[in-house]
């Protein structure tokens, strides 16, 4: 499969009392230097068994190289790596209380690596984009995705945009599964009063088969072919750092895609590795697959169930054919 997307740099001060607020100061119980971005997401499916390629820039800077040093621990492949003689900064300061973080970011800019001619030379099975983009570079790359049967997984991660631009449903048609959380399902959608999150919901699911919209502490949500199943949110013990939680709750989302389970089942891992990652800064915590497999074991108490009703495009092969691709 193929991660495509920046790396970052964080700088996470987790165990706050209080939010920090303009004119105070906040001591944290807790710091560390980790690294996120994209690299939370292909190390997390890394760590669940899944061949992964990530795309991403490096520099000459100290942030590129700690983040490289730290792929190359973790055993990721580095065949989609592109190196700058030049700095390539990436970083977030992530200020992390109990349950919520706030984050300032600042990144060096430097063109994407094309996503239609890394998609033909990889011909990856699956494509996962952890924010929402909808440049022309790449709607091409999703329209190539697309011809190659490629399933296409997008985050939202914040991102400034709404259903008001035709450029973003055009995007957003062309993907399979999105995965925003309700904040920015109703920022994007302008779902608001009555309509709440069922709004965001029904406007969403007008342009994507699948939609997987994480709540926080009330869990989350997947709405497919008119289904809707909803995941309490669990908890794996004493939460430090909710900063990588998104991303290995997508990384557990893919794993039992690609595995074929059930919707409500994808859900329940996916809910219990975004539990995990708090428990530590960064992915640092991510699960394995042979952790999430006792925990699902402990949290379903019965079999996983294999999904009989998947989407009719590019997911019909997931779990079942194209083995040789990444």
């Amino acid at each position: 499969m193929l991660v495509s997307g920046a790396y970052f740099a964080d700088l996470v001060f987790h165990g706050l009392a209080r939010p920090v607020q303009p004119g105070t100061e906040v001591f944290a119980d807790g710091f560390g230097l980790v690294p996120g971005g994209a690299y939370s997401l292909a190390m997390a499916l890394h760590r669940l068994g899944r061949r992964v390629l990530w795309s991403a820039d490096f520099g000459t800077d100290p942030f590129s190289a700690h983040v490289l040093a730290c792929a190359r621990q973790e055993g990721l492949a580095e065949g989609a790596f592109r190196h700058h003689p030049f700095p390539v900064r990436s970083l977030t300061v992530a200020l992390a209380c109990a349950d919520d973080r706030a984050m300032v970011s600042f990144q060096d800019p430097v063109d994407a690596q094309p996503l239609a001619p890394l998609l033909g030379r990889l011909r990856p099975r699956v494509l996962v984009l952890p924010q929402l983009r909808w440049d022309e570079d790449t709607v091409v790359g999703l329209r190539a995705a697309r011809q190659l049967g490629t399933l296409v997984v997008m985050d939202c991660h914040d991102t400034p945009a709404t259903l008001d631009d035709p450029a973003v449903r055009e995007a957003l048609a062309l993907v399979d599964v999105f995965t925003p959380n309700d904040a920015e399902a109703l920022r994007l959608t302008g779902a608001d009063g009555l309509s709440g999150l069922d709004g965001a919901i029904a406007a969403l699911t007008a342009l994507v088969p699948t939609l997987v919209i994480t709540r926080g502490a009330q869990g989350a949500v997947a709405v497919r072919e008119g289904e809707r199943h909803d995941a309490p949110s669990v908890r794996s013990g004493a939460a430090i750092d909710p900063t990588a939680a998104g991303d290995c709750f997508n990384a557990g989302l893919v794993h039992g895609l690609l595995n074929g389970w059930s919707l409500p089942d994808c859900l329940a891992a996916a809910t219990l590795c975004g539990a995990a990652a708090t428990t530590a800064p960064g992915s640092s915590a991510a699960l394995d697959a042979a952790e999430l497999a006792h925990q699902l074991d402990r949290h379903l108490d019965r079999p996983l169930d294999q999904d009989q009703h998947r989407p009719s495009r590019a997911t019909t092969n997931v779990g079942r054919t194209l083995h040789h691709r990444t």
